[in-house]
């Protein structure tokens, strides 16, 4: 992903993001730029347009916590993007080397043996690297399941597969950006967000907004191809002792229709068991 002006790129992005009249800023019919101008965030972050126009262009790189707060302030930006602009502040955000691919064999073991919902093991570039039988039997209306984004943008599939497609797509790259923002040299994530983006408008379009936020936990909707719509909890925690790797999980809500109709496919004994993506970097290449 290489040196570049990270910091300014996100300052752009998102600055244009905010409306005048939510800052409380007259309207001004003569209005040539989206969003707010340069003068404009420098004067409400309290800080000199000289100063703010140099952290843009990149002659400036480390501003104070103080100016970061500030700065987070103005341009409404959540916990997490805050928290990912002060690690481009301070020159932290990103590490050398990559994410491992190989999944520890006691959490592919809990995984299929214990886990009693559609599970998968990510890494930052949203490479499925383990997968259950039951993640199977709620993916099986796509061609493959190697790349959760590669699925959203660039199966045909997704469309039909996600109930609310639009929120989905821009819920996936900010996850994205706030899990790959760690692994700026990680080979395997320059190919993947190079590959989007030649392949996929929509993803260039939502991915230059710079949107930062890291999916937690949230309620989804599926309309699955043979069980029909399915609402699940889904909830995401980091695998200690394997920097870049979380377990995804897709909780049914019990009792549901969708849950006995998953139970149903999972339990005809055609899904795949947990696998491992050996060679990530082969996949949607």
């Amino acid at each position: 992903m290489g040196e570049g002006n990270e910091l300014g790129d996100f300052l752009r992005a998102r600055r244009a993001l905010v409306a005048p009249e939510s800052v409380d800023l007259p309207a001004d019919p003569q209005r040539r730029v989206t969003g707010l101008r340069r003068e404009e965030v420098a004067l409400l972050a309290s800080v000199s347009t000289d100063y703010y126009s140099r952290l843009e262009q990149g002659r400036e790189r480390h501003p104070s916590d103080q100016v970061v707060g500030a700065l987070a302030r103005v341009l409404q930006l959540g916990p997490d993007a805050e928290a990912h602009l002060s690690a481009l502040a301070q020159g932290s955000a990103g590490v050398k080397g990559a994410s491992p691919f190989e999944v520890d064999a006691d959490l592919m073991a809990m995984l299929e043996g214990t886990v009693a919902a559609p599970g998968l093991i990510v890494g930052p570039a949203m490479d499925v690297l383990a997968a259950n039988s039951q993640a199977h039997a709620l993916y099986r209306g796509f061609d493959r399941l190697d790349n959760l984004a590669h699925n959203l943008f660039l199966d045909p599939f997704a469309v039909r597969f996600y109930a609310e497609w639009e929120v989905a797509a821009a819920d996936v790259v900010a996850n994205l950006r706030a899990m790959t923002a760690s692994f700026t040299d990680d080979p395997r994530v320059t190919r993947v967000l190079g590959a989007l983006t030649l392949r996929s408008p929509a993803f260039t379009t939502l991915w230059a907004r710079h949107d930062v936020k890291a999916r937690v936990r949230e309620v989804k909707t599926f309309h699955h191809p043979d069980i029909g719509d399915i609402t699940v909890n889904f909830r995401a925690f980091s695998v200690s002792g394997s920097p870049g790797q979380h377990l995804f999980l897709y909780v049914p809500e019990p009792h549901s229709a969708g849950a006995e109709g998953l139970r149903r496919l999972t339990g005809r004994g055609d899904q795949e068991t947990t696998h491992r993506v050996r060679d990530p970097a082969a996949t949607h290449s």
